[in-house]
């Protein structure tokens, strides 16, 4: 141990500084300096002189007095072992040395210390950089909403709706029930099952939300099929499912408030992030229009427009990924009576 062979250094020194036969002011200084060449020993005390002597690194730490008698200080940090020699000393009987060593190396301790502090920051660092990588590259995305107040938008005459969402890339027309392309319902069915859901809700005065999602960074099937199963597992039944568009789907989620069908999206926005982080991040990601049935009695058409304006404006807005268009229903019953 360390501190056994700087006591027994220490005892040499205090056997040769006696050896000229007489303890002076020299010989307490030799051991000061003994003491304070020593790593782990805190203190001396020799006996057997006249007064006793006490050395100590740093005064009234390690000795403590009592009757002219030292004597070590009973600390926490000192080492329960005992060192002790006896020093044959010319004209001097029964000379001994003793010393206490601290328990810990605090040197090593400092240095243990300031390599686990270094690795802290170096931990530190490696995250702090991480995540800055992390959001320059946009793969962590905050979900924005907001909603888009309208009193009323006019919708023109049309035959079921179905001029207004026109699939461009699919001239067969539906063949099923649901789509292979998807396993959603086809496009075409949007309206008639839109009708029939808003009448029943109607009837039984309860709320529905629709929503309309787009894919804007898609660029194959595959990845769309993808998503579609993600939308029919977090989203609604699969019945209640339509594609849209190109890239899009329609969701019908009855029994919905406007309000709760926004946390929904922003649910299934931050789902399609986690699960996707390089496929959905903005600018390029995914844009959601909602609105609901709010009380009003209206058809399919009216609703498919008004989640469609916002997500028209969804798209164009940067800041915002989910738009909610919200009405005034007695403005709307307004404009609905003056038709």
């Amino acid at each position: 141990m360390i501190a056994e062979e700087e006591f027994s250094k220490i005892a040499e020194i205090a056997f040769h500084a006696g050896g000229q036969g007489f303890i002076d002011h020299r010989f307490e200084e030799t051991m000061k300096s003994a003491l304070e060449s020593s790593i782990m020993i805190e203190a001396l005390i020799i006996t057997g002189l006249d007064p006793d002597c006490a050395v100590e690194k740093q005064k009234d730490y390690a000795v403590t007095w009592s009757n002219n008698t030292p004597k070590f200080k009973n600390r926490f940090s000192f080492s329960n072992h005992v060192y002790y020699r006896p020093v044959p000393i010319k004209s001097l009987q029964g000379v001994n040395i003793r010393a206490v060593a601290n328990a810990f190396d605090n040197n090593e301790i400092i240095k243990i210390l300031k390599e686990t502090l270094l690795l802290i920051i170096i931990g530190f660092l490696i995250s702090f950089f991480t995540m800055l990588i992390q959001l320059l590259s946009g793969k962590k995305e905050t979900v924005s909403s907001k909603y888009y107040n309208s009193d009323v938008v006019y919708v023109p005459p049309a035959d079921k709706g179905t001029d207004l969402f026109e699939d461009d890339f699919n001239n067969d027309g539906p063949k099923g029930l649901y789509s292979e392309r998807s396993n959603l319902g086809w496009e075409e069915y949007i309206t008639e099952r839109l009708d029939s859901e808003l009448h029943r809700c109607s009837s039984s005065d309860r709320d529905l939300a629709f929503m309309l999602l787009e894919f804007t960074n898609l660029t194959n099937d595959d990845m769309f099929k993808q998503s579609a199963g993600e939308a029919a597992a977090f989203l609604s039944s699969k019945d209640m499912l339509f594609e849209y568009g190109r890239w899009g789907i329609a969701a019908i989620l009855p029994d919905i408030s406007l309000e709760k069908s926004i946390l929904t999206a922003e649910k299934y926005y931050q789902h399609m992030l986690e699960k996707f982080p390089r496929g959905y991040n903005r600018p390029s990601g995914i844009c959601i229009g909602l609105t609901s049935r709010s009380g009003r009695l209206l058809n399919a058409s009216r609703i498919l427009l008004e989640a469609s304006e916002a997500l028209k404006k969804a798209k164009d807005d940067p800041k915002n990924t989910i738009i909610a268009f919200k009405s005034d229903p007695e403005k709307y019953r307004d404009f609905i009576s003056k038709q």
